[in-house]
């Protein structure tokens, strides 16, 4: 009876160190998670080369790797939303996302209404695009027709402040790919969007779609952005890892990957 006794306090014992144990490692997996820096990061869904879904299915693009390298760079995790263009600068200043990357020119209208900008990772110019057979050539040309842009961009503005100067109207859309289809279609005469994301969408999906010589913009640099000053933190590593990967030739590849 007390060999019983004595071997039930034995097994009760080991009972009780194997669930110490447990909620020790419980409790320090907590504590890495806590502490381990993780943030949720929104984008558009199509603005090739950028971001975009390739033909395996998999969200790739310029954005998308910058975004992991720096990361592993500077030794925090992730999740990557891709929401269209709206939808992630609402998450970002609904504080449902801690940033924004999606080839967003920085520019002085948006520091004005809150948003807060790393350095600038990629130079981009705005140019007008029309039809494969359009004769439309110059500016002048654009009198008295209608252009098509896309909400918020940098390219709506670039189109905007043209139009008074040339005559031209225009129709707001809110993705890419509706806009070109309106070109494509008749509907508009031409489109306004970034040069490299436009001669990628021409060359990869073969758009019957052309860009004139001259009409482009100075360009402007794409920056990642913050809404909340809490965030900064976040802001600095991107800062410090985009430095960190030109400095080692990973910017340069992912670059080549994509545009050459």
């Amino acid at each position: 009876m007390k060999k019983l006794t004595a071997l039930f306090l034995v097994l009760l014992a080991s009972i009780f160190v194997l669930s110490a144990c447990g909620t020790a490692n419980e409790e320090e997996a907590a504590n890495n998670d806590e502490t381990a820096p993780q943030y949720i990061i929104a984008t558009d869904t199509v603005f090739k080369p950028f971001e975009y879904t390739n033909e395996n299915g998999e969200f790739v693009g310029i954005d998308v790797d910058i975004l992991a390298a720096i990361a592993e760079d500077q030794g925090f995790t992730y999740e990557l939303q891709s929401l269209g263009w709206d939808a992630a600068v609402a998450a970002v200043q609904a504080n449902q996302a801690d940033a924004i990357i999606a080839g967003a020119t920085i520019k002085q209208e948006r520091i004005d209404t809150g948003w807060i900008f790393s350095d600038g990772y990629f130079d981009a110019t705005q140019t007008f695009v029309v039809g494969i057979d359009s004769d439309i050539a110059s500016f002048e040309d654009l009198a008295g027709k209608n252009v098509a842009i896309k909400n918020g961009t940098a390219g709506a503005d670039y189109a905007r402040s043209l139009m008074e100067q040339y005559d031209f109207t225009v129709t707001t859309f809110d993705d890419s790919p509706t806009m070109y289809q309106d070109v494509i279609l008749g509907n508009s005469v031409a489109c306004v969007e970034d040069t490299p994301i436009m001669s990628a969408s021409i060359k990869e999906a073969g758009l019957t779609l052309k860009i004139p010589e001259g009409m482009e913009s100075e360009g402007a640099p794409y920056g990642f952005a913050i809404m909340n000053e809490e965030n900064q933190d976040l802001l600095d590593m991107f800062n410090a890892g985009l430095a960190n990967i030109k400095a080692n030739g990973t910017y340069d590849e992912i670059l080549n990957t994509y545009l050459k």
